[in-house]
């Protein structure tokens, strides 16, 4: 008889023989549009089941490595701070026992906590970033604290030249010209990402990897709290995931899947495919 502890598929590792460290964030308290990410990673994690560890894809079995899925963590939905806090110390164990931390979100925001942390270890940090949208806002209706306001707060950690945001096709007015001035981004597609992934992989330059799914075109994935049209195919994606992973990725993070908002449970089947797709794509590089 075991416990009745779900993790995602193929992640049952121990956490000393373990490299990668999934854990998951379930906050969506700064949402702007339809609330629901807090359920995203417990959802993939029940769903997964529905998968196979093997991916034809990359011809590599989760079941091949160890992994350590050590859960969600209990997160204050009253207070962002509290929650970034909470999610900063997770990350910072994991790296502190030379681990490689892998977050689950929730919203947006979550990956500022866990930037807090790697930027601590890796001053020289790079952010490549997917998304639909820009999350440049210096505010959203007067709070710092917000999703939309996520890649602008990291900024404020590493200063120019060290995001590269890839797909957004949304935004306001004033975050595309503080993109033009500050940030490296990519509109509508990957253009460019492998010669910015080569840049820095000649440099082994540390990069932290955000993944928001609604980078994704809404037909392949509408649940999500803020969907737009206009964007990427898995196939794409997966490439692109498989690119950044050529760099010296040193943390990740998947976001912003709401179940609820697509009765027909694709896109959280979609979710579990993209983080099945990063998770081997991880693992084979570190064994390069």
């Amino acid at each position: 008889m075991n416990p009745n502890i779900e993790t995602f598929i193929g992640c049952e590792g121990s956490y000393e023989d373990s490299r990668i460290v999934l854990f998951g964030a379930p906050f969506d308290s700064t949402t702007s549009f339809r609330p629901g990410a807090r359920f995203g990673s417990a959802a993939m994690r029940h769903e997964s089941f529905g998968l196979e560890t093997y991916s034809p894809y990359q011809d590599r079995d989760l079941s091949d490595y160890d992994v350590f899925d050590s859960g969600d963590i209990e997160l204050c939905f009253g207070s962002a701070e509290s929650a970034l806090s909470d999610i900063e110390d997770r990350s910072a164990q994991i790296l502190k026992d030379g681990k490689f931390p892998l977050l689950l979100g929730g919203e947006h925001l979550v990956t500022l906590g866990s930037v807090r942390a790697v930027l601590k270890k890796y001053p020289d940090l790079h952010i490549i970033h997917f998304d639909a949208h820009a999350d440049l806002r210096q505010d959203y209706l007067g709070a710092e604290l917000s999703h939309a306001c996520v890649l602008r707060r990291c900024h404020d950690l590493v200063g120019d030249g060290r995001i590269h945001q890839f797909c957004i096709r949304s935004g306001d007015r004033e975050e595309f010209r503080f993109a033009n001035e500050h940030t490296d981004m990519h509109k509508f597609n990957f253009e460019g990402l492998t010669e910015v992934v080569e840049t820095l992989r000649a440099s082994d330059t540390p990069v932290y990897f955000t993944i928001d799914l609604d980078c994704l075109d809404c037909s392949v994935f509408p649940g999500t709290g803020t969907p737009e049209a206009g964007g990427i195919t898995f196939l794409q994606l997966l490439d692109a995931i498989t690119t950044v992973c050529r760099a010296n990725v040193v943390a990740a993070d998947v976001n912003e899947l709401a179940p609820m908002l697509d009765s027909s449970g694709m896109s959280t089947a979609t979710a579990c495919k993209v983080l099945r797709e990063l998770l081997l794509a991880l693992l084979n590089s570190e064994n390069k």
